[in-house]
């Protein structure tokens, strides 16, 4: 046997069990343990550590392609002094995902430019992070989608898979009125993932403004009995959350 045929076995071996990282970093680090005098436990344990940090790191990046984040943001990159009426302890504790495996929801209020799709997004990207699957849209455009779907007659395998997600994110929801037929097929799915996922809604209508985009009372009703009986309500009824930066940014290049 050649002394290159056990490195090609091996080679084969690593990518029939899908271990990329330790193809990757097995000699490397072989060399760098023996000098070091570790033995082969602590080369495997460290090797072992390696797949499992890349592994969680590329199961992550998955599930943020999957929820399709318009851009992807952080809490870390948020500014709460912006934003003085929003709870940022409630924000920090709602990061930590509990909520999501409670099956509850979120509802973030307050003017357009006050930073609601920033926290939605954070929220999102914590998701991801803990392991949970996540996906993200808007209200005009998930309505949209499940019209299409029901003149296409696939309506029924949209609606399952936006129900299993563990947390939907819904955003702008009031920025565009929706058709008698788009608001009734976004209750039905608000319905489906009743006590069976979570929910986060951005909207820049007070609650008793929302039939201004649903029409209908009695729906609007309906929707809110159902969003609100496990919610977290996150009041973020500031000056706009861009509109100050834009102006912190001209007097920084002003002086």
């Amino acid at each position: 046997m050649s002394a290159e045929a056990p490195e090609i076995l091996l080679a084969h071996h690593l990518k029939a069990l899908k271990l990329p990282t330790f193809l990757r970093e097995h000699q490397k680090l072989a060399r760098q343990c023996a000098t070091e005098g570790l033995d082969h436990v602590r080369f495997l344990a460290r090797l072992v550590e390696m797949e499992l940090i890349d592994r969680e790191r590329r199961m992550v990046e998955r599930r943020i392609k999957t929820a399709k984040f318009p851009a992807v943001k952080s809490l870390d990159s948020f500014d709460f002094a912006a934003i003085p009426r929003l709870n940022k302890m409630q924000v920090l504790e709602l990061a930590r995902g509990e909520w999501i495996e409670r099956r509850e929801n979120v509802i973030a209020l307050g003017p357009s430019g006050t930073g609601k799709t920033h926290i939605a997004l954070g929220l999102g990207l914590a998701a991801c992070q803990r392991g949970l699957s996540v996906g993200f849209t808007t209200a005009s455009a998930l309505v949209s989608e499940m019209m299409e779907a029901r003149d296409e007659r696939r309506l029924l395998r949209l609606q399952r898979q936006m129900a299993g997600y563990k947390l939907l994110i819904i955003d702008e929801l009031g920025f565009v009125p929706l058709s008698k037929t788009g608001a009734e097929l976004l209750f039905e799915l608000i319905s489906r993932r009743y006590e069976r996922g979570a929910t986060l809604i951005t909207s820049n209508l007070p609650f008793d403004e929302w039939t201004e985009t649903l029409g209908s009372e009695r729906l609007t009703g309906a929707l809110l009995d159902r969003l609100t009986h496990h919610v977290s309500i996150l009041e973020m009824n500031g000056e706009s959350y861009r509109l100050a930066h834009s102006r912190s940014r001209k007097r920084q290049t002003s002086s």
